[in-house]
Parts: C-alpha cells; structure tokens; sequence
C-alpha cells in the first residue's frame, strides 16, 4: 500500500483538537476540540451519488459541507457515530452528552443528557445501531437504546478508560485505568478476563491507550484473521480472534502510542504515536508517525504527520483516507491499497470479501462482453495475471482449494500452499502445491514465480513452442535458496526455511530473466528457462516493486521510501560478485506503480499520488489525473483499472471504470493528421516512431486515397495484409469504387453502401452486405430491384439460419418456409415438438426422398408409430417401417405391415421376443406383446396358464380368466370378419365359412393339451366367478343360496381345489340341514385328503354330524324340465332324462327355468332380469348391461 498527505485543515482561532470520528456510511466528519468547539465536515467523494468531481481520482479533497454545532460549553473529548441511524453523538469534559440528528442538510440537537457526577471516558454504538454504552470515568456504565430510553445501568466500581461491543452486540468490553480488559454480558455482568499477552504478568506500569474490535460487517480478509486489536502506550500490541485466542498477533511497534484504529474492513491496523530518534549529534527528535499493519501483523506502511500530537485518528468508510487531528489542524492522508486484483486477455480479475460467508470472492470479468464468472477461494494471499492467465495464491485448507457453496465443517490450517492457475473464466487448469511460502509473487507470459523470504520456485507453464505446455512432461519446475547459483528439480528439493539476515523482499522476471531484490539492495539475476546465476548488482535503497522493460536491459525500481529510479541491465559476463548498479539520471518520488510498455523498451508510466506520468526515453509528458491501477501499457495506451470504484460495489461492474490514455505523442499525430496534413504528420512520427502510429499514418492516408503514404506506413508496421490491400485498392479504376472499399475497410459499412448506390452498383452493395453477412439488408436491397430470385431465396434462408442460431424459431420457421428449406423447416417443427405439422409436410415430399427417413427416424424418437411408418413407407422401406413398430412395441402395426408386405420375418422375431420374456418371468409383458401383435390366442393361452397359477386368489384368477375369455372372443370375431370379407364373392355364405373356421380352430386347440381349455372359453371364468359367489352368500347368511350355487361347483373341479370346493359345499349344506349332499361332500372330500391325519379327523366330523342324524335332504319344490317336464331339483345343470342343460344366472347362482332373463352381448351368459334390475354391469365379465 502506498499513502501520502493530501489535505490540511485548519481549525479557527486555534482551537485544540481532542476528538475526530468518521461517519463510516455517508462520509460527515466530527471534531471536537476545546472550549465546547464542534464541527461537522465532508469531503467530496469520488463515488457520490450525484456524479461530482473528476472520474478516475479517487479520495477527492474538495469540503463540500462545514458547519459547527452549538451546545458544548467544555472541551468536546468524545464523538461517536450510528452510521444506520443518522446520529451524531458526543460528550464534553463536563459530562454532557448530545445526541444530533440531521435535518433539511443541517445538524440539530434532538437529545440531551448530563449525568453532573463525571467524565464521560468513551461512548460506543453497536454494529447495528440498536445500542449505545456510555462508560463513565467514576465506573457508572448507562446502556441506553437509539430511541433514547434507557435499557440498564451498572457501577462498576473502578475507573474505566475505554469500551467496545462484541461484532455480535451479545458482550461488553471494558479497560479500566489499572490496565485490566474485563468481558461483560448483554446486562453488565461479568465473565471472564481477557489475558494480555503483550505485557509482562509482572509489569503492572503498563497503559493500555485503546482498544478496538472489528465487527466484521465487510466480511474477514481470511478465516483466521484476528479482529480484537489492544494497543498499548509502550509501542505493544496485541490482536486476538475473540475472548480466547493462545496464538494471538503481537507487535512491537517502536512507538509511543496513542491511537488504535481498523479500517472499515478489518484488513488494515492503524497505529498513531510518537517516535523519537537520536540525530549523530546526540540530540533526540520526535516527530508523529502513524504505522499500518496488516491483521496477522506484517508492516505495510508509515506516515510522518508534522505536529506535536495526535490527538485523534479516523478512517473514511471506503478505507481510502484516513483523518488525522493534530493541535488545531486536521490532516487528510490518501491511501492506495494493495488490492488482490490482475489484468489479462481482456478479463480483469478481482477478489473481494463478503460478510456473509469465509471464502474470498474471486470475481472474473471479461471487460468487452461485460460477462462475470465468480468462484469462491478459501484463505487468497494473492493475484497475479500475465498473456492469457492468471494464478490464484491460497493457503491450503482441508486440501479445498475452490471451497463451494455449502461447504462446512472443520477447517485445519496448513503449512503449504497452493497456486492455481486459471483460463479468462475462472476455471483452474493446473494446481502447484508448495512448502515455501509465497510472499511475493510474479508472472510473466511463460512464467510463474513465488519467493519466500529465503527461496524462489519458478513454474514455466507455457512453453515457447506449444499453447499449453504439458505440466507433466513439458512443464518445468525449479526451486532454489537464494544464495544458490542453480535450479534444482522440485522432486529432489526439500525446502527448510532458513533465517535471513538479508531476506528476499522483490522478485521480477521476464522470458529471460528473473532478477531477485534482497533488503540490503543486493539484486540478482538469474537466467531463464535455466536458472543460473549471472549477475548480482548493488542499489543504494530497499526494493520493493522491480519491473523489467521488454527487452530485458533496463529495470525500474519503486524503493520503500517510494522513490522511483532505473538502473541498465548489462550481459552476461559470468562474473557473479557484486557489482555497483548503473543508476540512470531518473528519479521520481511518491511513486506507488510503475509499468513498462510491452511494444517498446524506452516507453513506461508510473503513478505518483493521484497522477499518471507517461515517459519516453526518460522524458516525461504532461501528468494526467488518475488514481487507476496500471493494467496493460501497448500501442502508445494506457489502460487503467478504477479497483476503487469497482471494490465500491463489486457486483455491479461499469466497462466505463476501465479507461484508456493515449499517449501525447499519438495525440499529437492525430492532431496533425486532423489539422495539418499527411506530410507534416509523416515526419513527426519519424522522429517519434511506433508501429501505432504508422498504422495511423496509413490509415489516414487510405482515408485521402494517398495509396503511396499508405503504403509506406503499413511497410513500416510490418503489416503484410494492408499492403495487400492498398495494391488491390490501386487496381480498381474507379474513384469511388476506391472510397467505398476504404470505407468498408474502417467498417463504414452504410457509407461504403451509399457510395455504391450512387454510381448505381447495387450489385457491388448487395456483394459487400453479403461478406458481412447481413442478409436483412440483402434482401432489401434485393425486393427493391438489385438482384433475382435465387439471391432472394438464398437471403431468405441465412435469415432463416440467423433466427434458428438464435432459438428464435418462429421466426425462423417463416423465412424457411418462404425460401422452401424443407429440411430446415422439419428440424424447427421438431425442436418446437410441433409434429401435426410434421405429419403434414410428409405428404409434401417426394416419393424416395433422402429427408422421409430422417423425418421417420424423428417420428420414432417422439414415439409416434403412424407417422413414422408413413414415412417409411413412402420412402418403401419396409423393413425400417416394421423396426419402427416393434421398437415402439406396436405389434399389430408391425405384423400387418408384415402380412401386407410378405415379410415372414416377423413371425420369427415376435416368437424370439415372446421367450425371451418369458424366460426371464415377464409373463404380463409377454402376454401384452402377443395382444399388441394380435395373438390373441397366445395371449390367451397365457392368461389361463397366469390364472392357475395365482389360483389361491379367485378374485385375480377370476380376472385373468375374464381376459383370457375375451382374448379368445376377438381371435374368433377376426376369423369370422376376415373369412366373411374373403367368401363375399363365392356361392357359400359367410356364416357357413365362419361356423367351419371355427369349428377347425376348435378341433386344432382340442388336439393339444394346452389348448384344451379355450374349448369353452369363459367355463374358467364361471368357475371362480361361482366359487367367489358361493362365498359371498354363505358369509351373508344366505346358506340355501351358498348351497344352490356351491353344488354346481362340482363340475369344475378340473379347475378349482377339490378340498376348497367340497368344504364349501358341506358346510352350506350342513347349515341348510341337507345332510344327503353334506354327506356326498364328505365322501368326495375324504377322497381329495391327502395325510391320515386329515381324514381321521374328517370321518370324527362325520361321526358327530350323522350320529344323530340320517343323511336325507328336506323336501324341497320341484321344478320341472323344460324340454320333456320331467322333475328336476332346483340345483340341477342338466335333466336326468332328455340331458337338456339348463344356464346358469350370474347374478344369483340359481338354475334358469322359466324365469324372464337378460343375455350379456359380451359374454353371452344369462341373469335373470329381477335379480340384476339395479344393475349396469354384468356381474361376470362387468361389461356394461345398456
């Protein structure tokens, strides 16, 4: 970081300084100082809301408000601000305390108190502003809220000197005047103290002179850093990470101390003090001093403020000023941070911290397509950028580089570190561990070097030969200690740190050298890829940035005391003592960045304060305003990063905080092209030559036809394509043909166009629209006259193309359609699923082709089996249709595709299928594959076999049945409706084919055994639909029914359990008294039992049931035989006589027979009609009944 003086105010009439406090938010100054003197001041920001002041200088010094406040009548001693509130509070030696707020642009008093028994020693709000506690000398603590009223009061009984919240606002912290630092909770008790570990135990003569605990609202420069800083008057301080914290920061500062203050982000410790020094004639000068440290206590910066003492430090919100109060004048210092930032390949590269999580935000922002890339990196040291890269500089935590969104859990610090190197958007390509710690660190285009304060490693990640070198076999790596005059390999190196009393403090290299900066002004130089040692040189100062120009022979040295000098470079002779340094006659003071231009060795710019110095051979051009970061220096152009007004708000990017300065010699050969003439202008850049400003000559000149003029410049910038050019401008014989070619070629591309337009060549016009690839302007040109058809259906379809690269296809689909792009219209109907429109440009297309099967195989990826077998089959292939159909699993499609066409071939790949289901037990995926491809008997045959199986459920072997039944219904409706279409012609009639076909499909399934089932096809079903039915009415106390229905289950006990059936019908029948048939049941029963154990239990049943009872049914009605009138019982299927089978209703299980009945069409089975009267469906297959 670099800081300097900018400002100074005086207070009126001398008045001395006591207090100064920093509104944080909105940028207001307060001063208190003695006899009750209170001022409130602000400064012009860079960044203010209004747009004021100059773009690009940050930390403006311009008073934009002074005012002072009445009310104090003794010295004001204490100023505090609620940044979230608006409110001023402050105290006098007096006691009294005034709250201000402000209204219309003016500070007024809105609270008063005054407690009239002691001093205020120190007022605090908390980070949200919700709190304020005032601590009193005499030991009183008031805590009061920001509406005024008081939350809790506390004597203490000792005297206080200070007080600090918590981040959290959960605790208090107190120091006494006896050095002790107590921990308060939220209501004042006490609980715990916090050990000083700067002091000695021993010492009790220590003074602690402030104390302050960063809150953490800008988020934490690192996991790790500590936040709680307590400075004491002897130069000690000590910075813990909250209450307990064993390996708190100590420094040893030098410096009588009396302020302590972080910055707005925790990144930066400011410590205010005296120091003395002792002159060689031993007198003692003391002089003010204000040094900076960083959280984990590495020295960044001092600053020597004139004065006897300052009273009072603060820091502006941005963390780019800080005010200083010093006897009766304010001092205003400017300060450049070191960000962690770089610029490369057009991408600028940023980190920044967020309050809300522990990594570091790392952003990646392509400064011309305004594209931003974030990733989140855990413990960044630092940055760097070179060609089309940059490296990421962490410390390795958990072996987690890149930690993620919702990364959690232990976090184990380690000793190594890694360096990781990125593309333009952020994503790594290649990750170094090392052991060494990287302190500095710098990278050039092949380069990547990391230096410890005893060693260096030098990473060459691109080779000269290749884009990316192959880490692994084309990437070197070298590591080596200082002192050493050789590179050694990494895999053989093991790195001890060593103790300096000359440590490394700069590095730089280029492709050829890398020149190391020792504290004692040592440099050496080493070569590169193969690092030996070549030269060591002496300066008289301290480096600390060290810049190579492009051709290695001069290098630019910024010093700590920030002066600026150059030095020439000699060639190797091989001697490695130490040599004086050939010191240019240059120096520039105040300088915080330097950079070499990449083009030409004598070009560099340096920044010194708030100015940008472009120099030319050591001559300097007029300075201009700038507080930019230096990003690129090529083509007689600065390009400057405004990070200040970037890191303001990060997330909202301006391409316009990246800013280009040319160079005075370019504006002044632009001024002398403009204005003066080629001639003029010809010589000048003679005399200052630069490949910019050839190519600017040439340019020129192009634009005045000078073809001679132009022709020199691009000779002189070595451009081969632009001399090219000038001898093809040269053979065109017209003038104006000439112009618009110029035109075009600086890509005035509607001017180029008018000119052609005006000698009538629209021709020429709609060839110039056609290389750019402007085909809207194509066709304009086009429908007003300058082409033919074919252009304009080729403008139609690049416009076509322009929509589709776009996703626009709608619009695409319009202008295709226009230029009859068949094959672009399907792809934009397909993308946007629009198939019917699909479908229909079928019939449009040709008869064979090309674009039928692309179309079909496009159908067959949405699943839609018609159109793509329309397509095949308009495109006659065959079997590609029927692949279609059986990938979609439409079988029937397929096997009537199959028959239509004679291809037998799909008999033998549906059987294949259908055992191979089966093999595997996907017997329902088979039987809908036999369904799908009309197999009804198949299917069939298999929902029977399926039954059987499952036959210990009736109600789902009842269901398999029922579909197995109608399976065979529609094999049989198909037989009949093909074979009737077939014999319309004959002399037979339909219904004679019909009876006989069936009654051969018959006789064929007969012969099998497997088959012998489907003879009655729905006698399966019937059975369980009784059984079931039996059930219902027996467990509804129904048992004449039970038995009525039971007893007819006998004649299916090929299909059901024996045992299962003749239980039932004992049981029915012993419940109704029929013990006839209860007896007939236990015969039957005792002939299906299978152990002895079963039947002696079955004939003691007996014995107990027909002991006392003769095995005779009760009289019953007798109803008589339809056909011949012979008595029957009303359980009978069939009369005993004539052997007339009688049907059976579905809905009862009663035997029909002269009732009035209903015939189901599906199953052709009979209920009889009052038993179904509230019914829809049939009760056997449930097929509606209306």
């Amino acid at each position: 970081m670099f800081i300097f003086l900018s400002k100074k105010i005086a207070i009126p009439n001398g008045a001395q300084l006591c207090c100064a406090s920093w509104n944080p938010e909105h940028g207001w100054i307060a001063c208190g100082g003695q006899s009750g003197l209170l001022k409130v001041l602000k400064l012009e920001s860079a960044t203010s809301k209004e747009g004021k002041g100059t773009r690009g200088i940050a930390a403006q010094s311009n008073l934009t408000m002074n005012q002072s406040l009445d009310g104090h009548a003794g010295s004001v001693v204490c100023a505090t601000w609620n940044a979230n509130y608006k409110k001023l509070t402050t105290s006098d030696e007096n006691g009294l305390i005034i709250v201000w707020m402000m209204h219309r642009g003016m500070w007024f008093e809105e609270m008063i108190n005054n407690r009239n028994k002691s001093v205020v020693k120190d007022m605090k709000w908390s980070s949200d502003g919700q709190k304020i506690c005032i601590a009193y000398e005499d030991g009183a603590v008031i805590v009061g809220s920001v509406d005024g009223n008081r939350l809790w009061g506390k004597e203490m009984k000792v005297d206080l000197c200070f007080v600090e919240w918590s981040p959290d606002g959960k605790h208090l912290v107190f120091v006494t005047k006896e050095g002790e630092v107590s921990i308060h909770d939220g209501s004042g008790s006490k609980i715990g103290t916090l050990p000083l570990y700067a002091v000695d135990a021993k010492d009790k003569k220590y003074k602690i002179i402030g104390l302050h605990w960063y809150d953490g609202c800008e988020g934490h420069v690192s996991e790790d850093a500590p936040t709680l800083a307590i400075a004491f008057a002897d130069g000690k301080v000590q910075i813990t990470r909250g209450r307990f914290d064993e390996a708190a920061v100590l420094i040893d500062t030098g410096v009588e101390l009396t302020q302590c203050k972080w910055n707005c982000d925790g990144t930066v410790l400011a410590l205010a003090g005296t120091q003395s020094t002792r002159s060689n004639a031993g007198d003692v000068r003391e002089f003010n001093i204000v040094q900076f440290y960083d959280p984990f206590g590495r020295y960044l910066r001092s600053l020597k403020v004139p004065g006897s003492r300052i009273e009072a430090l603060a820091w502006e919100g941005s963390g780019l000023r800080i005010c200083l109060a010093v006897d009766s004048h304010i001092y205003f210092a400017n300060i450049r941070p070191d960000y962690k930032w770089g610029y490369y390949a057009s991408t600028l590269v940023f980190s920044y911290n967020r309050s809300e999580q522990v990594e570091n935000c790392v952003v990646f922002w392509d400064t011309r397509s305004d594209e931003r890339y974030i990733k989140n990196v855990r413990s960044l040291l630092s940055i760097k950028a070179a060609g089309d890269n940059c490296v990421l500089c962490a410390k390795v935590v958990n072996d987690n580089l890149y930690a993620g969104e919702g990364h959690s859990g232990p976090e184990t610090p380690s000793k190594q570190f890694s360096l990781v190197l990125c593309d333009t958007i952020g994503s790594p390509i290649e990750t170094k561990i090392l052991d060494l710690e990287p302190l500095f660190l710098y990278m050039t285009a092949r380069f990547i070097v990391a230096a410890a304060a005893d060693a260096i490693y030098v990473w060459q990640y691109r080779t000269s030969t290749a884009k990316l070198g192959d880490v692994g076999r084309g990437g070197r790596e070298r590591i080596f200690y200082v002192d050493d005059s050789q590179g050694s390999d990494v895999e053989g190196f093991r790195y001890m740190p060593r103790a300096l009393e000359d440590p490394i403090v700069a590095v730089c290299a280029s492709d050829a050298w890398l020149v190391v900066g020792r504290a004692s002004g040592m440099l050496h130089c080493f070569t590169l890829p193969h690092i030996s040692l070549e030269m060591k040189y002496i300066v008289p100062c301290r480096p600390q940035l060290l810049a190579l120009n492009s051709n290695s022979t001069q290098l630019g040295i910024i010093d700590i005391n920030n002066v600026l000098t150059l030095m020439e470079l000699g060639t190797s002779s091989g001697n490695t003592n130490p040599l004086p340094a050939k010191m240019l006659p240059f120096e520039k003071k105040d300088a915080w960045d330097m950079m070499w231009a990449e083009d030409n060795p004598d070009l560099f710019v340096m920044m010194e304060k708030a100015r940008m110095y472009v120099y030319r051979s050591l001559e300097a051009e007029e300075p201009v305003l700038s507080s930019g970061y230096l990003c690129t220096y090529k083509d007689l152009q600065v390009k400057a990063a405004l990070l200040d007004d970037i890191l303001s708000s990060p997330e909202q990017t301006d391409k316009s905080l990246i800013i280009d300065y040319e160079t005075r010699s370019l504006r002044d050969a632009r001024n002398l092209l403009e204005n003066v003439g080629l001639a003029e202008a010809c010589d000048f850049i003679q005399d200052h030559p630069h490949p910019r400003l050839w190519r600017l000559l040439a340019d020129a000149a192009l634009e005045q036809l000078d073809f001679a003029m132009a022709e020199r410049g691009f000779v002189k910038c070595s451009d081969y394509n632009g001399i090219q050019y000038v001898k093809r401008l040269q053979l065109l014989n017209d003038r104006t043909k000439q112009k618009a070619e110029v035109a075009a070629y600086f890509q005035r591309f509607d001017d180029a166009e008018a000119l052609y337009r005006k000698i009538d060549r629209k021709d020429l016009a709609i060839e110039l629209r056609k290389r750019l690839g402007d085909w809207f302007r194509v066709l304009q040109l086009v429908q007003s006259g300058g082409g033919d058809d074919t252009l304009q259906t080729q403008a139609w379809t690049m416009i076509g193309d322009y929509y589709a690269d776009r996703h626009k296809w709608e619009k695409a689909i319009k202008y295709y359609a226009q230029s009859n792009e068949t094959e672009a219209l399907v792809q934009c109907h397909y993308t946007l699923g629009d198939f019917t429109t699909l479908d229909a440009l079928v019939n449009d297309l040709p008869e064979g082709s090309p674009l039928l099967e692309e179309m079909a195989r496009k159908f067959t990826r949405a699943g839609l089996c018609s159109s793509a077998v329309n397509a095949y089959l308009k495109l006659h292939d065959i079997k590609a249709a029927i692949d279609s159909c059986v990938l979609l699993n439409e079988w029937e499609r397929a096997v009537a595709l199959a028959e239509t066409h004679n291809f037998p071939q799909i008999e033998s790949v549906l059987a294949k299928y259908g055992a191979h289901l089966l093999r595997n037990g996907k017997t329902l995926q088979a039987i809908e594959l036999y369904r799908r491809a009309n197999k009804s008997m198949d299917a069939a045959k298999l929902l029977g076999k399926l039954a059987k199986d499952v036959g210990r459920n009736p109600l789902r072997a009842k269901k398999l049945q029922i579909l197995s039944a109608l399976e065979v219904e529609r094999f049989r409706r198909k037989m009949l409706d093909t074979t009737a279409l077939a014999t319309k012609t004959t002399g037979a009639t339909a219904a004679q084919v019909t009876a006989q076909t069936l009654e051969s499909l018959v006789a064929h399934d007969a012969a099998t055994s497997e088959s012998r089932s489907l003879d009655n096809a729905w006698r399966g079903a019937e059975a369980y639909h009784l059984l079931l039915l039996a059930h219902r009415q027996l467990y509804k106390g129904q048992p004449e029914r039970a038995l009525r229905t039971s007893l007819k289950l006998g004649a299916y006990d090929d299909l059901l359990d024996g045992r299962e059936v003749y239980s039932l019908i004992a049981v029915a029948a012993y419940y109704t008294k029929h013990y006839e048939q209860c007896s007939r049941a236990f015969i039957n029963l005792e002939s299906v039992l299978g152990t002895e154990k079963e039947k002696e239990a079955l004939e003691a049943l007996a014995l107990r049931i027909f002991a006392s009872t003769r095995p005779q049914d009760p009289p019953t009605r007798p109803y008589d035989c339809p056909g011949c009138k012979h008595a029957v019982k009303e359980w009978a299927t069939r009369c005993d006589k004539c052997s007339m089978s009688f049907q059976t209703c579905m809905m009862s299980g009663a035997t029909i027979f002269d009732h009035r009945t209903y015939l189901c069409k599906t199953c052709r089975h009979a209920c009889i009609e009052h038993e179904i009267r509230d019914l829809n469906n049939c009760p056997l297959c449930h097929a509606p009944l209306k």
